[in-house]
């Protein structure tokens, strides 16, 4: 590996430096090959993975220099203050074999100096969720953390009942947050300058160190591209706190998330979340509001409230061109006035009468070409629910003659399904499918985190290895929230 420790180049206030803390008995549940393939050229085993991703730091390459981050934030809208890395190390940083910037981060590798109450480890449950969500989003072209592997291990820690303990291995383009930037302007605002133009030029090298508006704007950007790809395929964060999202604008910190099944943007996928503050409908206003917050900050380096202003408006114009771009992909068309009425349409039909966000905008390739068997299964059970609807069938029969017209008018057929299926996946991660992962895993029987990780591979590709509860939505009655605890 080409090892690129530019962090540990900062101020030393900035972290700590500190050891792993060993699990007992760690079992490698799973490893990413073709992750590791793009990180280095060596073989894997030149590395004891499993003693890693476990905490041991006798297992440790020499180049890998633990330390764990300071930062601090706003939680469900509130300015929390200090946080910081409370479970997780960031082991080394390296140069991957493209030349880009990866972290190596360890999560549940024991107590930091900034775990406040917590043990700095970690369940099964989110271990295996954030494995296999980080990976599915990545190939569905979402920006994201992945991760290198996770182990199961013997260590037992209290949540409400006592459990066994995991460890993951997180790969991420960045893990500087806007929080960062909050724990400057805070408590050490001499060094919010040089910490501003050591991260342009560490993660925006095209811009000129200096160049401050330059990074603001791009950064507010990509974290409006990143959030309009979150609402395209029905990701909902369930936490978007202002420490949890980065300046690259890649997925971070799976918590308590949910991939949209019966679409309702107002469900409440956060246990925690009383007030429904990060529902998937919310998430460009809270972009928007995080990146209002962190914009203040730069007022330090005499940033005028209209740069701020602009940088804001720039996001929500890239939000809305690049959802309103794809949300007509996802109907076939190529956008126009016309094809977003019906794609905003779409979505509202979908709304009221609560039907699956994957599956349909999937069956839709049916409606032009119904020699797809797969699809068209899920056309007929669309169509068959919306029968039982008041106004159901009426309304999606207008819509699909509208429709149809306007897939002769604007594109062909042949075409328009070719854009659909590049655009609507056939599977994702549903809750049900990371709980029978993770009830197996706390068996050590890992089989269906491989097999769920091979499916999700292909996310838009109909494969064998799939089953029907791959594509069954739950019920409407039993779409619950999940839990923060982890």
């Amino acid at each position: 590996m080409n090892h690129h420790q530019h962090y540990l180049s900062l101020d030393t206030i900035l972290y700590h430096k500190q050891n792993a803390t060993p699990l007992d008995n760690p079992k490698l549940a799973h490893f990413n090959h073709t992750l590791y393939r793009t990180l280095s050229k060596l073989p894997a085993d030149h590395i004891d993975w499993q003693s890693v991703i476990g905490g041991d730091n006798t297992a440790f390459p020499s180049e890998f220099q633990p330390l764990s981050m300071a930062y601090a934030g706003h939680q469900f809208g509130q300015w929390v203050g200090q946080l910081g890395d409370g479970r997780g190390l960031l082991l080394t940083q390296i140069l991957d074999t493209q030349g880009k910037l990866q972290d190596l981060h360890l999560k549940g590798a024991g107590k930091t100096p900034f775990s406040r109450f917590g043990d700095g480890r970690a369940m099964v449950d989110s271990t295996v969720r954030e494995y296999l969500c980080g990976h599915a989003l990545s190939y569905l072209g979402v920006p994201s953390s992945t991760a290198l592997g996770f182990v199961v291990s013997d260590t037992l820690i209290k949540r409400q009942q006592t459990v066994r303990a995991a460890a993951l291995l997180r790969v991420s383009d960045c893990h500087v947050r806007l929080g960062h930037f909050e724990w400057l302007a805070a408590y050490h605002p001499k060094l919010f300058g040089e910490f501003t133009h050591q991260m342009i030029a560490t993660y925006y090298p095209a811009l000129n160190r200096h160049d401050v508006h330059g990074f603001l704007h791009e950064v507010c950007r990509n974290t409006a591209k990143l959030i309009a790809d979150w609402q395209l395929v029905g990701f909902s964060h369930g936490v978007m706190n202002t420490d949890n999202l980065n300046i690259t604008g890649t997925t971070l910190d799976f918590g308590p998330f949910g991939m949209m099944e019966r679409f309702n943007p107002n469900w409440i996928n956060n246990h925690s979340d009383h007030h429904g503050r990060y529902v998937y409908q919310n998430q460009p206003t809270i972009g928007h509001w995080n990146l209002q917050r962190w914009l203040s900050c730069f007022e330090l380096l005499s940033i005028n409230h209209s740069v701020m202003l602009s940088c804001l408006n720039d996001y929500q114009k890239t939000l809305h061109t690049k959802y309103d771009d794809g949300i007509c992909q996802k109907i076939g068309l190529p956008k126009s006035s016309t094809s977003l009425s019906l794609a905003y349409e779409f979505v509202g039909l979908l709304k009221s009468y609560e039907l699956d966000y994957t599956n349909s905008f999937r069956a839709l390739i049916a409606t032009s070409d119904d020699s797809n068997t797969h699809e068209k299964i899920l056309l007929d059970s669309f169509v068959n629910e919306l029968s039982h609807q008041e106004q159901g069938l009426e309304k999606w029969q207008d819509w699909l003659a509208r429709h149809q017209r306007c897939v002769h008018q604007l594109t062909t057929p042949k075409a328009s399904v070719q854009l659909m299926k590049k655009s609507n996946p056939v599977y994702v991660l549903r809750n049900a499918m990371a709980e029978r992962a993770i009830r197996q895993a706390y068996h050590d029987d890992f089989d269906e985190v491989a097999r769920l990780f091979d499916l999700l591979s292909r996310p838009f590709d109909v494969q064998d290895i799939a089953t029907t509860d791959d594509i069954t939505p739950t019920s409407r009655h039993d779409m619950m929230p999940v839990s923060c605890m982890s």
